[in-house]
């Protein structure tokens, strides 16, 4: 073998080295900082999943064994712990279509879901209300377990169901879902109001005085504006990432991330794949409007329709999402907010699809590792896996706190 050869032999073999070596250092990097500080979650489905797929009865699905087989879950006790997570926001959802009583039944059901959930696996999880329990939790070895309305419909207009809501545990509710509902304007439903109605400004208000967080993913930009100006407290996005990485309607512009550093608030990037990749949300839209165009151009012909639509799909295949996409969000509002406003919340067990490297609650270390590796610091990471939630809830209880006085 001649020296050059031997010289390139001993270069690859050195830069391999290397390379390993800093894998590892990042690796054991980000398993310290999941010992020292909780993983906080934003937003997770499974309470919904139990109600669609088995209505809730909790000994058809148990957890304490991985969920791995058609049909599959994102979440289980093994994988959370795989994870690192220290504190997981339980969505409890309820579709935009019930209204009124129907509604505030299905929040209370998936509201015992939860408790029901922690009474179940009391060596696993354990009921949090507070930024205190989170961490004395976390130290001991279980996942806080904390609620997170999703949509504030599931009021049904009653300041009255809110407080008693967040006696059962709520600790945010997210104002609107998918549609508008009667004081506030959604991000995916035609303006109405151009943000809160008098009575949504009550509905902000009552929530700092209680100390509920104000969740501000699914609203329109002009609800963002209007529930920020109201609030005396901090506001979170539970699960959305950033408009400018990702141009969905779901995520947060510019102009309310530059906010954040005057409100204190946090953006929980989510790893919804349509929110995540712009090349996936604009595969969506064409794949809308070749749709749209095949109806009207085989109108009476549904079956010719689906054909030439299965046509399509299969020379234009759905682009995926991957871990290095999410990290793009997380830097960008690090850039813009700075990194005492960003989090995670990634919505898994709420959708049907995952991006490469983010399949399931085990994947967390992944994205962290991402980020490591693109030179973020152990404080900015440990601000994203939890201590900007953790400082978020302190100030809403402390203005819940000069509130009631």
């Amino acid at each position: 073998m001649s020296q050059t050869w031997s010289r390139l032999l001993l270069s690859a073999a050195v830069l391999f080295s290397a390379t390993l070596l800093s894998a590892q250092n990042e690796q054991a990097r980000v398993q310290r900082i999941l010992r020292d500080v909780p993983l906080i979650d934003g937003h997770n489905d499974l309470p919904w999943q139990y109600q669609k797929r088995v209505a809730n009865q909790l000994e058809k699905i148990d957890i304490r064994s991985e969920q791995t087989l058609s049909p599959m879950l994102h979440t289980d006790i093994p994988r959370l712990r795989r994870g690192g997570v220290g504190a997981q926001f339980w969505s409890v959802y309820v579709s935009a279509d019930l209204k009124g009583a129907d509604a505030v039944r299905a929040v209370l059901e998936q509201i015992d879901v939860v408790h029901r959930l922690n009474a179940r696996y009391p060596d696993t999880f354990e009921m949090a209300r507070t930024a205190d329990d989170v961490v004395r939790i976390h130290k001991s070895g279980k996942i806080a377990s904390l609620i997170g309305v999703e949509g504030g419909h599931s009021i049904g207009g009653s300041l009255a169901v809110l407080r008693q809501l967040h006696r059962l545990g709520a600790g945010y509710m997210t104002l609107t879902h998918s549609d508008n509902n009667e004081w506030a304007d959604s991000a995916t439903d035609d303006p109405k109001l151009d943000g809160l109605s008098p009575f949504g400004v009550e509905v902000v208000r009552e929530m700092n005085r209680l100390g509920m967080l104000v969740d501000l993913s699914h609203v329109s930009p002009a609800t963002m504006h209007d529930a920020i100006d109201a609030s005396a407290a901090p506001v979170i996005f539970s699960h959305s990432s950033a408009r400018a990485v990702a141009d969905h309607p779901r995520n947060v512009p510019d102009d309310v991330l530059r906010r954040m550093k005057q409100n204190g608030g946090v953006v929980m990037v989510t790893f919804v794949p349509g929110f995540v990749s712009e090349k996936i949300r604009q595969h969506s839209a064409a794949k809308s409007a070749e749709e749209a165009r095949l109806k009207a151009l085989y109108r009476g012909q549904p079956k010719v329709a689906a054909d030439k639509l299965a046509e399509w799909t299969a020379a234009n295949p759905t682009p995926r999402a991957t871990v290095a996409d999410a990290a793009d969000h997380v830097e960008h509002i690090m850039k813009v907010a700075g990194p005492d406003h960003v989090g995670l919340g990634s919505d898994f067990d709420g959708i049907e699809s995952v991006p490469v490297g983010l399949e399931d609650v085990s994947t967390y270390p992944a994205l962290l590792v991402e980020l490591a590796k693109r030179g973020h610091t152990d404080e900015e990471l440990r601000k994203l896996v939890g201590l900007n939630v953790l400082r978020v809830m302190r100030r809403a209880e402390e203005v819940s706190r000069t509130v009631n006085r």
